[in-house]
């Protein structure tokens, strides 16, 4: 499997739903991101696209020499870009980095946003438009010369006079939970992203998908979109979740519930389905929580607990057929690295020899007394407190 980090473009903190603890993401901080993740063994990034973020090929491009192995998971929009401008953004970009561009494929939810940049299509005729950018933008991407007639999109004679490094084209990521979706996915995509739901309902979309592909006469792998919050104890991890929504309060739902509800995106009405508002019904499955859903649109479970109890749901998702997890954590740059350090050595990861070949000097800690390279003791009993110790014994 791989795991894939998170570049917050849109904001970060310690907390939900507040000011408080929060951070400036500008370029500096978005470059510590993108080189821990790069230099921790993640396979490669997402870097978020809509009204709320910077923009994503602006703010990708401009980490491309900031990093060396990672990939960038950067947006194409139908009906915000034309098929051949963007054809030509992901062969630049893939040659200019080395053949490090991954293409995520995004209709958009939101028709009041998609107002706002000038995109007054319904549901449907979103993805009937789709369809027709991804049959067009294929084509380019594979050195033909495209002219093609459609009901919303027309291009004469159009082609890619700079190919892309990585053949046929970068590797299509692309996520949604309608039926209309679905069938983008069986046709177009190499990767179908789900959020992160229950396994049972998880495992259901991969079958629907599966056999749209088989159809189709193609296969399609899975990958799945998750936060993290994972301690060295379970207690530690729910309490950070706690901590991290601890600002949220009644009126701050309701408003965020408000805006998320207007959205015609089957797959923000499953997330929302799976909290309804209620800051007291969070737990929706084993160490899976969807707090984070109460005040942000998309991506709004996480997987929280102690390393074992994180990386069994991971390996869970995994026999299902996942293989690419996308995760985030808050604050970025401090959970990219704690994910790393305590779910990685539990994870068969493609990613286990790279990491492990980025640097040949050991990893010891700080010196005990400047003269004793410390022990390896570990466990929550190892490092705890006599408070820790005694309440652990306690009957």
């Amino acid at each position: 499997m791989e795991l894939f980090w998170f570049i917050p473009l849109h904001g970060d903190g310690k907390y939900l739903g507040t000011s408080a603890g929060a951070r400036a993401v500008d370029y500096d901080y978005i470059r510590q991101i993108a080189q821990a993740a790069d230099r921790l063994g993640y396979h490669g990034v997402l870097v978020p696209t809509g009204k709320a973020c910077e923009d994503a090929w602006v703010a990708a491009s401009s980490l491309i020499p900031a990093t060396r192995r990672l990939k960038f998971l950067v947006a194409v929009r139908p009906g915000l870009m034309s098929p051949s401008t963007a054809a030509r953004m992901a062969s630049t970009f893939d040659r200019l980095s080395g053949g490090r561009l991954l293409v995520n494929v995004v209709t958009g939810g939101d028709p009041h946003e998609l107002a706002g940049d000038g995109i007054f299509l319904s549901h449907g005729d979103r993805y009937e438009q789709t369809d027709e950018f991804m049959t067009v933008w294929r084509k380019l991407m594979q050195n033909e010369k495209v002219s093609y007639q459609g009901k919303h999109l027309r291009v004469e004679e159009s082609e890619l006079l700079f190919p892309p490094i990585q053949q046929p084209y970068p590797p299509i990521y692309f996520g949604g939970s309608s039926p209309a979706a679905q069938q983008i996915a069986a046709a177009h995509v190499d990767f179908y992203l789900t959020w992160g739901e229950p396994p049972a309902d998880v495992a259901k979309k991969i079958a629907e998908v599966r056999s749209l592909a088989e159809a189709n006469g193609r296969k399609v792998r899975f990958g799945i979109r998750l936060h993290v919050i994972v301690r060295e104890t379970s207690e530690e991890a729910w309490a950070a979740a706690d901590q991290l929504i601890r600002y949220v309060d009644e009126a701050t739902i309701e408003e965020a519930q408000t805006i998320l509800t207007r959205y015609d995106s089957v797959g923000q009405k499953r997330m929302a389905d799976l909290h309804k508002g209620d800051k007291s019904s969070l737990v929706i499955g084993p160490n899976l929580w969807a707090g984070i859903g109460l005040v942000r649109g998309g991506a709004g479970t996480a997987l929280v607990g102690d390393p074992e109890s994180v990386a069994a749901r991971i390996k869970e998702y995994g026999e299902l057929g996942i293989e690419t997890f996308i995760l985030s954590g808050y604050p970025h740059l401090e959970e990219a690295y704690r994910a790393a350090e305590l779910l990685f050595p539990l994870l068969p990861l493609k990613t286990q020899a790279t990491q492990a070949a980025l640097s040949t000097i050991e990893a010891s800690g700080e010196l005990v007394a400047y003269n004793k390279r410390p022990g390896n003791r570990t466990g929550p009993h190892a490092g705890g407190s006599a408070h820790e110790t005694a309440r652990q014994m306690a009957p």
